[in-house]
């Protein structure tokens, strides 16, 4: 028996700073639909889907800043999707950026949600590795201010049971590091999706810049095959204000395969059928937590931020 989930990964081109939401949406729904055609159910979209990524600018003065915030989901400019989902009977996934108003008290995150075939939201996650720096630094040919305009999401690294499997979500910088998917796989993950805005240079090492899409797929096939799941990973991509963008949006099965991947740097959809029960291939051999792992050999992982580096 098995258990297949037909996903449709949804990269974006560029989104200028003048796009509106509702075109952006637009354009989503366009893809939703060639998903439907395709015979998906579940389409993935990528990290901050609604408007330009714009950390990449710096910003004084708050308003400015609060412009390119969703108060509430759905709300008039993504009710459409929403609809839309609803109509087709897709679920998805997409990510924002949140404010959240708690006790009179604003909070920023970069946010993602799933959201099933009825168009119900049934899980939030909170963007938790933020990169990038906090201040105005002028040698660098655009900013990455993530860490001045998002807090540290605030929910952990859930899994939640939608499309008769168990489902997990994070988001770019997120698939970097390893613990993201080992909470995850520890919870039986079985389909991770994530979004990412990922720039082609990287100020702090441009020797690496030719590395860039090698380490992306790089650490998604690992933690796949680590982890025993499925992995979405959905790019932004081409040239953004100047700001050229990775794509190799991909779908990644159990074993690590890219079993489809996006060949351009625009709007471009892609499909695969994701069988959930191939995930105990992995889990329940080479990567069998229960009967393999030494937790109490890993206490380091879990201990308080240090430069452990540092003599």
């Amino acid at each position: 028996m098995s258990r297949i989930i037909k996903v449709a990964a949804a990269q974006l081109g560029p989104i200028s700073l003048e796009e509106t939401r509702s075109s952006a949406i637009n354009r989503m729904i366009s893809l939703m639909r060639v998903a439907n055609e395709k015979g998906a159910n579940f389409i993935v979209y990528p990290e901050l889907a609604l408007t330009t990524f714009f950390p990449r600018w710096y910003f004084k003065n708050q308003s400015e800043i609060d412009k390119f915030f969703e108060s509430e989901m759905p709300n008039e400019s993504t009710k459409p999707l929403f609809d839309e989902s609803l109509k087709l009977k897709i679920g998805f996934n997409i990510g924002y950026a949140e404010l959240h108003i708690e006790n009179g008290i604003r909070h920023h995150y970069n946010t993602a949600i799933l959201v099933d075939e009825t168009g119900k939201i049934v899980g939030k996650y909170r963007k938790i590795h933020l990169p990038g720096h906090e201040e105005y630094e002028s040698w660098r040919p655009f900013q990455h201010l993530e860490k001045r305009y998002f807090e540290t999401g605030n929910l952990g690294f859930k899994v939640h049971q939608a499309f008769g499997g168990k489902i997990g979500m994070c988001i770019c910088n997120d698939r970097r590091w390893p613990e993201t998917f080992r909470v995850m796989g520890l919870q039986g993950a079985e389909l991770i999706a994530l979004g990412y805005n990922t720039p082609v240079h990287y100020p702090l090492a441009p020797e690496h810049d030719h590395l860039q899409d090698f380490h992306n797929h790089l650490v998604l096939q690992a933690a796949a095959y680590q982890n025993g799941t499925w992995i979405i990973g959905v790019a932004k991509a081409g040239r953004e204000e100047k700001c050229d963008l990775i794509g190799g949006t991909c779908i990644i099965a159990p074993t690590g395969e890219i079993v489809a991947e996006c060949n351009t740097l625009g709007d471009e959809l892609i499909v695969a059928e994701c069988d959930l029960d191939r995930c105990k291939e992995i889990k329940e051999n080479i990567f069998n937590f229960s009967l393999h792992r030494e937790p109490e050999n890993y206490n380091l992982i879990s201990a308080p931020k240090k430069n452990f580096f540092k003599e």
